[in-house]
C-alpha cells in the first residue's frame, strides 16, 4: 500500500513495528511448539532480534533530531541504516524454518550469529556517524 501513494509517519510506524511484532512471533511459535529442543535457539534467535531493532531505531531517532537524511533511500519513512540481516534476509530465514523445521536450532543460532554483526556494524557506524 504505501508503494501506491507517498510515505507517511503513520505508515513508517507501522511498518516496522509490525515488522518487528512478526520477526519475534516466528521464533516464539517454534519455541512453544517444540520447547526442549527450540526454546534456547529461540530464545538466542529474539535477543539477537533485540540488538538489531534497537540499533536500528536508536540511529533513527538521532539521525531525525540531527536533521540526517537518507540519501541512498529517501523514501523512508526515516533513516534506514542497512546491515547484513533485513527483512528480505529474514524471511528466507523464516521460510527455510518452515522448509526444515528439524534444523530450527542451527538456522536460529546461525542468523542469530548474523543478528549480532549486524548489531556490531550499526553500532560502529552509528556512533561515527553521530559524533
Amino acid at each position: 500500500m504505501a508503494r501506491l501513494t507517498q510515505p507517511t509517519d503513520a505508515g513508517g510506524f507501522l511498518d516496522i513495528a509490525l515488522d518487528f511484532v512478526f520477526y519475534a512471533a516466528i521464533p516464539q511459535a517454534f519455541a512453544v511448539a517444540n520447547p526442549s529442543a527450540n526454546a534456547l535457539p529461540a530464545a538466542a534467535l529474539l535477543a539477537s532480534f533485540i540488538g538489531t531493532g534497537c540499533s536500528f531505531l536508536a540511529f533513527a531517532a538521532l539521525a531525525e533530531k540531527r536533521g540526517l537524511t537518507d540519501t541512498a533511500l529517501p523514501s523512508k519513512s526515516f533513516y534506514f541504516l542497512g546491515g547484513l540481516t533485513e527483512a528480505t534476509e529474514t524471511i528466507a530465514v523464516f521460510a527455510a524454518m518452515c522448509i526444515w523445521p528439524e534444523h530450527f536450532g542451527v538456522l536460529a543460532y546461525g542468523f542469530a550469529a548474523l543478528c549480532a554483526i549486524t548489531t556490531g556494524m550499526r553500532v560502529v557506524w552509528g556512533y561515527f556517524r553521530l559524533q
